[in-house]
């Protein structure tokens, strides 16, 4: 039996990109939906018997209907091969009420066949071309599922999330008793776990996170862990089961530039004991947009500090990039500085992020125009304490701020309905 894992679809993500004369869509989403195709057809060539989305399907709760048809268009090519796919509803996948329908709940209303939702905290039997396998399903939690107004009141947020996180632990524990030992089971969940690696996911929060401990997902009922949610893809737990966080398919931002995006394939045997039936894992790298920062630093004597910044550009392979370019430059030579000879030297770049200059202690930060258009506030924010250079303890105490003023809201705003 072969499961290919993967998560953080983002589709709705266009930051950083431009509109294709073709098609009239974004680059960006172009980026994404080709990656998607790239998954879909290693399902389709090799055998694969579940793909399994880890969470978020869509950047946002309201996703437009060219993004909800681009995503069906490449769902309906699994279903129609008989392959079933598993769609795990992640943060970006909730609605802000909880009575309202998610982002990804139009495939089971229309009974579109092999695709099914994991909505609750509870485990769903799915048939594959190799005989069924149970999947003990943790979506993204929803406080008013698992605590009441009553549970919650007079509680401050820290106490909440740390409530929500022990019934969580508690109903992972109940679900991975009632499995079958006799047939083989996974574990998917939409969770930051403890120990992870973050990255560009804290600041596309909406809400305050949750943390969970390894130990609350390693269970011994299951052969694998599939996690989703943060975008770096890391093994948490490399023995059976393995905790793995497949990654995001793109990188989203420039936090990722470093990391390698791809999807993960398992294989199990059921006909194994329980424990015993994982036999194969791998990790297969795409090809994602490169994000190159260009890092130069011009001496105060230097005569010409563009064609230092243009040298630093040429030592760097830029073509197709999302490129940002940060200059460190004295005040007398900031003034001979010419952006227009820099931007041309940036010609082969898929997108100019931003140029910006940090001029003797002060920082002026040129940032083109629709790079703001698709940001979320906690990205906003990010953006803004990188052009103050704000890092360490400070940042972060100023980013759990604004994810608590956004919880509030969020709370506030769920209660209303």
């Amino acid at each position: 039996m072969r499961i290919l894992h993967f998560s953080d679809l983002h589709i709705g993500v266009e930051n950083y990109g431009r509109t294709d004369p073709e098609t009239g869509l974004s680059t960006r989403l172009g980026d994404f939906l080709d990656s998607l195709d790239q998954v879909v057809e290693f399902a389709l060539n090799e055998s694969v018997d579940l793909v399994l989305l880890a969470g978020d399907a869509y950047k946002g709760r309201d996703p437009t209907q060219t993004h909800q048809r681009e995503f069906a268009k490449r769902l309906n090519r699994l279903s129609q091969a008989g392959i079933p796919t598993f769609l795990l509803v992640g943060n970006h996948d909730l609605p802000a009420a909880s009575s309202r329908a998610t982002a990804v709940d139009i495939f089971p209303t229309l009974e579109v066949a092999n695709i099914y939702v994991g909505n609750n905290l509870q485990n769903y039997t799915v048939p594959t071309p190799s005989g069924p396998l149970q999947i003990l399903a943790v979506p993204w939690p929803r406080r008013s599922v698992l605590l009441s107004r009553d549970d919650s009141r007079g509680l401050s947020i820290e106490e909440v999330r740390q409530a929500l996180e022990e019934r969580l632990t508690d109903g992972i524990d109940i679900k991975a008793r009632e499995l079958d030992p006799d047939v083989p089971a996974i574990l998917t969940a939409h969770v930051t776990v403890n120990g992870a690696t973050v990255g560009t996911e804290r600041s596309m929060m909406l809400g305050q996170d949750h943390v969970l401990l390894v130990s609350a997902l390693d269970r011994p009922q299951v052969e694998y862990v599939a996690l989703g949610h943060i975008h770096k893809h890391q093994i948490l737990r490399p023995n059976p089961p393995m905790v793995v966080y497949s990654g995001s398919l793109q990188r989203v931002d420039f936090s990722e530039e470093g990391d390698e995006k791809g999807f993960c394939v398992v294989d199990l045997d059921p006909a194994a004991p329980q424990g015993q039936r994982m036999t194969n894992f791998e990790f297969h790298r795409l090809e994602a947009r490169r994000f190159v920062t260009v890092d130069v630093s011009v001496e105060s004597l230097e005569v010409d500090p563009t064609a230092t910044v243009v040298r630093a550009i040429a030592r760097k392979d830029i073509a197709g990039a999302v490129v940002r370019v940060r200059i460190s430059i004295a005040a007398e030579s900031d003034a001979h500085l010419r952006e227009t000879e820099i931007r041309a030297a940036l010609e082969p770049a898929h997108f100019i992020a931003s140029i910006s200059r940090e001029v003797a202690g002060a920082r002026r930060t040129r940032i083109s125009p629709t790079e703001g258009e698709d940001l979320q506030p906690m990205q906003a924010l990010g953006l803004y304490l990188d052009s103050r250079n704000i890092e360490g303890e400070r940042r972060e105490k100023i980013l759990r701020k604004a994810e608590e003023l956004i919880e509030l809201d969020l709370t506030e705003l769920e209660e209303t309905q």
